[in-house]
């Protein structure tokens, strides 16, 4: 996702209309979309949006993907279309089950660190993918991020200096990000995470050993 850098919300629907995303995370965005079935309403217009640009667009130009996405962010939107119906409340949508063959009552947990398991996908189309579970209260030590990733939240939420994250939000982040996200004191947080490079621990060993054992 580096050649492809991804810093809003915005940008990371705009590839997935253009279809320039990596299979880990267009399936991130797939499952956001089952979890927040309103988003669709954006990703609908942004599809109107592009196919009005491409008619407007120099044929010589539409390999720059860069340009083509440009005029898809920058065009003005038509009028929005009607959401589609919530499904049932599921944790894991079914485009997920689909990617990784199972069910959240079935996920192989691995302890990484107290209060945080991870279940390891490997790299999967130049990203490494994991699925993460977060004790209710407990805060994540200190990093930024070499590359970009985005993390979906399942079940459950985070917070941490950039807002607050349910069920169905996604959390965008790269080097210019170096927070401490801590799960809500209520139920585990439950999440899919798609990065393009390693993490980057940043504070103190102190701090560290506080939030892994407060």
């Amino acid at each position: 996702m580096v050649r492809e850098h991804i810093d809003t919300i915005d940008s990371l629907l705009a590839r997935y209309v253009a279809g320039t995303l990596p299979a880990p995370a267009r399936v991130l965005v797939e499952a956001h979309l089952e979890l927040k079935p309103e988003n669709r309403v954006r990703v609908a217009n942004l599809e109107a949006m592009a196919g009005q640009a491409l008619m407007e667009i120099d044929p010589a130009a539409l390999s720059d993907r860069d340009a083509m996405l440009a005029a898809i962010i920058e065009s003005q939107a038509p009028e929005t279309v009607a959401a589609a119906p919530k499904p049932d409340a599921v944790v894991f949508p079914q485009v997920l089950r689909d990617f990784i063959g199972f069910d959240a009552g079935d996920v192989p947990w691995r302890t990484r660190l107290p209060g945080y398991r991870e279940y390891d996908l490997g790299d999967i189309d130049g990203c490494h993918v994991n699925l993460f579970w977060i004790k209710p209260g407990r805060t994540v030590p200190a990093h930024t991020h070499e590359g970009s990733e985005l993390s979906l939240v399942l079940d459950g939420a985070f917070s941490d200096s950039r807002g607050h994250y349910g069920r169905g939000d996604i959390s965008v982040a790269d080097d210019s990000v170096d927070h401490r996200p801590c799960a809500d004191a209520e139920r585990p947080c439950i999440g899919l995470a798609v990065m393009d490079a390693p993490l980057k621990m940043t504070g103190s060993f102190r701090q560290m050993i506080g939030d892994l054992i407060g």
